[in-house]
């Protein structure tokens, strides 16, 4: 759920998380809600401002799921904490961790996306994994089976990018080819239908995709021509198309080609043009949309005048962006510190969050933030 090319989307080369990755060795920050540990702070305190997860500074990439969090290191390990009833750190237990627990040996890992229960992650060698809760087939290993452990999907080597949604997943191979699977009840999977899948399946034949994020039951993406694209529910005009309508296969989000990164949220969707603006859409209840009221709106609308946003990431119902020269910023549901502003105050425009300058990239879970 989101994230310079951020949340759920990075520039070319990098994979999109929701969010929501770096790959620049790194201090990692987290705060907000923490009752499963997510946090990763060795307790299950919520913190309302950013607080250092231990002492390394050689964090890589990282996501947030629903209640747990994902990291890899620059020595290609992948570590995990928080939420575990459904085996989704992969540890090979269901046990709760509340600070960074080592996944296996192997340092060959290269990028991971969280789902609500579930964890997606992509190996150097171009392999696709998957681990966590499965009843609707999310895990995309052909069956309806929970694993506590990484487990291979297919015998490919050339997946790329990942994105998981509430109870999908999306991914795009070296060839430019989209697939999905997973949960397809509002057309999420991009399939033109409403069926579930529990292994991939190939959305459409176009081999120009470029990135893509998942919402909770919305999935977006963006081609190679810059052009935007968005399928899945629509009851608050997350789609970006002038309407609530939900589609089951892809439709272009107005005919520009300056779209760059993408995130989804909780009904909503956010990204940054070429140009260095940023947008908002779709549902608005607590200000996540960050225009200042709290009106769902349809279609895209700029959040204020500023051409020097770089990365944007969306949890659940709140936003946080940098700008380009190092800020971090939130706005939008606040209830449990998610904005890291040391209040839990809703906010409906975007709020500088501390004063240092040297935030680098970011991460939403649910109702907390990862950040480095």
């Amino acid at each position: 759920m989101s994230f310079r090319y951020g949340a759920g989307i990075n520039k070319p080369g990098f994979n999109p998380l929701g969010a929501q990755t770096s790959t620049l060795q790194a201090t990692l920050f987290s705060w907000g809600q923490n009752q499963r540990g997510q946090l990763g702070l060795n307790n299950t305190t919520y913190y309302s401002s950013p607080k250092q997860i231990g002492a390394l500074t050689a964090w890589a990439k990282f996501a947030g799921g629903q209640f747990h969090t994902l990291a890899t290191k620059t020595d290609g390990t992948l570590w995990s904490w928080g939420h575990n009833a459904q085996g989704q750190l992969g540890d090979g237990t269901t046990t709760q961790r509340n600070s960074p627990v080592q996944i296996g040996a192997l340092t060959n890992w290269l990028n991971v996306a969280g789902g609500l229960y579930t964890t997606i992650a992509v190996k150097t060698d171009g392999t696709l994994w998957s681990w966590g809760a499965n009843n609707v087939g999310q895990l995309g290993l052909g069956n309806t089976t929970y694993y506590s452990s990484p487990k291979q999907i297919g015998a490919l080597t050339s997946w790329l990018k990942i994105s998981a949604g509430w109870y999908n997943a999306m991914a795009i191979k070296t060839d430019g080819t989209m697939w999905s699977w997973g949960k397809n009840t509002k057309g999420q999977l991009g399939l033109g239908n409403a069926v579930n899948r529990s292994s991939p399946v190939q959305v459409g034949a176009l081999t120009t995709w470029l990135n893509v994020a998942s919402g909770n039951y919305h999935t977006i993406a963006v081609k190679t021509d810059g052009t935007f694209w968005s399928w899945g529910n629509n009851v608050n005009g997350q789609l970006g198309l002038g309407n609530t309508t939900s589609y089951s296969s892809p439709k272009q989000v107005g005919a520009l080609t300056n779209w760059l990164t993408i995130a989804g949220g909780y009904s909503l969707t956010s990204s940054i043009k070429t140009d260095g603006t940023l947008w908002t859409w779709g549902y608005d209840a607590q200000g996540q949309l960050g225009l200042g009221n709290t009106t769902n709106y349809s279609s895209p609308k700029q959040v204020g005048a500023l051409t020097t946003w770089l990365n944007v990431a969306c949890g659940g119902y709140h936003i946080i962006a940098t700008s380009t020269d190092g800020y971090l910023w939130s706005w939008g549901r606040n209830v449990y510190g998610a904005l890291g502003l040391g209040d839990t105050t809703n906010r409906s425009s975007p709020n500088q969050v501390g004063a240092l300058s040297t935030w680098l990239n970011l991460a939403g879970g649910r109702y907390f933030t990862i950040a480095a």
